[in-house]
């Protein structure tokens, strides 16, 4: 109804504001990607930083229920929710959330501690969004270092939460680069139009700086149908 413009988004977030104690996966997987819209749309207005303190609000309870490590008799879905819940934390700012990422990556990058897989992406995306040209740098190389494809495909969709233009100039160079395979490309430049403002416009403008290389790698295919969707 908010989307159709019948009533205003501010009934939105109060809908959402009685979710705080929901434990389902699936409901906070949809409450995740509405709020992700809206912070799309708010983040060209002076309302950024409000709707990332309502992130913060809505997702800090059931946060800290989970907390970071697995719990006894846990399923499958608890541990996709966990690491959900901290991705999006850690992105809008919350500020232990930020602390316990950089923690863990420091033991992860140093061989001390390895993080689960669940736990990569939420860690990855917080350090990024918030690290320096050093972060990136690690995170490049840990691209460089991996040996399964699984783990080089979960890096590149992270990297566009860099939030400085000199490093997303360099993840979007990066893209095109021979370390990422043809078909992975169109992850790592949508990672970046989906990371922030700066992001989508640089994204954009590199995309019609690089078409025609895009276009005869991709010629008709649904890479480039998906590339422009981003």
């Amino acid at each position: 109804q908010a989307r159709a413009g019948i009533i205003s988004t501010v009934e939105v977030l109060k809908v959402m504001e009685a979710f705080v104690n929901e434990p389902n996966y699936t409901v906070w997987s949809d409450l995740s990607c509405n709020l992700g819209i809206l912070s799309t749309l708010l983040s060209h207005t002076d309302f950024h930083e409000e709707i990332q303190l309502f992130v913060r609000d809505i997702f800090s309870p059931i946060g800290e229920r989970l907390g970071w490590d697995p719990k006894p008799g846990e399923g499958h879905l608890d541990a996709l929710l966990r690491g959900l819940v901290l991705g999006k934390l850690g992105k809008a700012g919350h500020k232990a959330t930020l602390e316990e990422a950089r923690r863990r990556f420091k033991d992860h990058v140093e061989g001390k501690h390895i993080l689960s897989a669940d736990l990569r992406s939420p860690v990855y995306v917080t350090v990024l969004k918030h690290g320096d040209s050093s972060t990136l740098d690690t995170m490049l190389k840990l691209h460089k270092q991996a040996d399964m494809q699984e783990e080089k495909n979960r890096i590149e969709r992270v990297l566009g939460a860099i939030s400085q233009p000199e490093l997303i100039q360099k993840v979007l160079t990066f893209a095109l680069s021979e370390e990422v395979r043809p078909q992975d490309t169109v992850s790592v430049i949508g990672g970046v139009a989906g990371g922030s403002k700066q992001g989508r416009k640089a994204a954009w403008k590199f995309v019609r700086d690089n078409w025609e290389e895009l276009y005869n790698r991709y010629q008709g295919g649904f890479l480039i149908s998906r590339l422009i969707k981003v």
